[in-house]
């Protein structure tokens, strides 16, 4: 059988890996990237970012990447992996998709399909349709392939998910069906056929499911602090051999899928529900840590360390993490001095915060913040470099003590 030529456009977080996994599959892959920096560094075989098991296959791999758009003619395949944020006021952004249909729409050619992998808001797959109709002579369903396939990948978790995870074909026609499914066929895993709408909202749906839940954990956590009781052993009473209604632990819910992916459905709302009532507590947190710990000590004064600037542990992700939103309520009460230890960025400074090792943060610290639960801030080390009177703010239970707010 003759080897399928597919173009992955946008080599980030989530297309690279997919991209080296379709090329160990066999395909013929190019990825497409306006970030020059980011195209060099993969041609030059080395990971942009952390991700298990993609080092070796990048070593291996035939793979190219370019800025241009031109290998959009040439190939079988378009998959389209690009951000899609969300405005300031619950709005969608759809400009990366329609900045690279803009491009490449002259490119396009009959019997080619265009798989739609990014997050994106119900009917998109539709607009992208309409679009590539009215700009080109092409007909979906006819001599043109359409589908909506969604990434469903947890950081870190990218090639073994791939490998495990249903994957869910929306279409609203069998040949597109048909081309998509040559692909995720290789795969070995169960495949799942339905609509483009359908498929949008199961991927909004498994997101905003887990950022409600994780919600409930910290307005229980909130409400448990405020009551000055210790929502750790509350949680081991609440489901410990208890067969029903699981209670997550609390911690910043945060990152470019959870932060945002509530507002592709709740900007179709015209009032508050709760969707947007999750958002509210989670972005919540940050201010309800600076204020648990200005209980116990005059952080006007303090000598402060922040551990962890990453939205999820062990990652060298900063992208919509909660911290920044952390360490400008502390800069509100004009501390005498703040500083980070994020140990996965190799940097002496960022955003202006210098990046310490953890003796040279909390040597004299007054209250410590654990921001995010990376494995270095889970051992006995950081309690004992703390200064007896320390306020520590341990919300993910790093520590081990369950407890929200220890005191050396």
């Amino acid at each position: 059988m003759e080897k399928k030529k597919i173009a992955i456009i946008g080599i980030g977080r989530v297309g690279l890996p997919f991209a080296l996994y379709l090329d160990a599959l066999g395909f013929d892959v190019v990825g497409i990237d306006r970030d020059q920096a980011m195209v060099e560094k993969v041609n030059q075989r080395k990971m942009p970012f952390i991700e298990p098991g993609c080092d070796e296959l990048l070593t291996q791999s035939k793979m190219t990447c370019t800025t241009s758009y031109d290998a959009v003619s040439k190939v079988d395949y378009i998959i389209l992996t690009v951000g899609t944020p969300l405005m300031s006021h619950i709005e969608t952004d759809l400009s990366n998709i329609e900045h690279v249909l803009e491009i490449i729409h002259p490119l396009l050619r009959p019997h080619q399909c265009f798989i739609l992998r990014s997050t994106v808001a119900p009917k998109t797959t539709d607009y992208v349709k309409k679009f590539i109709e009215k700009y080109t002579k092409l007909k979906v369903g006819i001599n043109f392939g359409l589908t909506f396939c969604p990434e469903r990948l947890a950081e870190h978790k990218a090639l073994a998910e791939l490998k495990t995870l249903p994957q869910i074909i929306g279409c609203e026609d069998n040949m597109s069906y048909e081309m998509a499914e040559k692909i995720f066929s290789t795969f070995g895993v169960k495949i799942f056929r339905t609509t483009f709408i359908s498929a949008e909202l199961t991927k909004l749906f498994n997101n905003t499911s887990r950022y409600i839940d994780f919600a409930v954990a910290n307005q229980f956590a909130i409400i448990a602090n405020n009551f000055g009781q210790n929502i750790y052993e509350i949680l081991r009473l609440s489901n410990e051999d208890y067969p029903r209604g699981y209670i997550y632990s609390p911690g910043f819910t945060a990152g470019t899928c959870l932060r945002k992916d509530f507002g592709m459905i709740n900007e179709l709302s015209p009032g508050p529900d709760l969707l947007l009532a999750a958002w509210k507590v989670n972005e919540f947190m940050p201010y309800h840590l600076v204020e648990l710990a200005s209980r116990h000590v005059n952080l006007n004064t303090a000598k402060i360390a922040v551990l962890g600037y990453t939205f999820k542990s062990n990652s060298d992700d900063l992208r919509d993490s909660l911290v920044p939103k952390l360490l400008r309520y502390l800069e509100r009460l004009v501390p005498k001095e703040v500083s980070i230890v994020e140990p996965n960025i190799q940097a002496q400074s960022i955003d202006g915060y210098p990046n310490l090792s953890l003796e040279e943060a909390l040597k004299d610290a007054d209250a410590v913040f654990i921001a995010t639960n990376h494995d270095e801030f889970k051992t006995k080390k950081v309690w004992d470099l703390l200064k007896k009177g320390c306020v520590l703010i341990d919300l993910w239970n790093c520590l081990g003590e369950n407890k929200v707010t220890l005191i050396k």
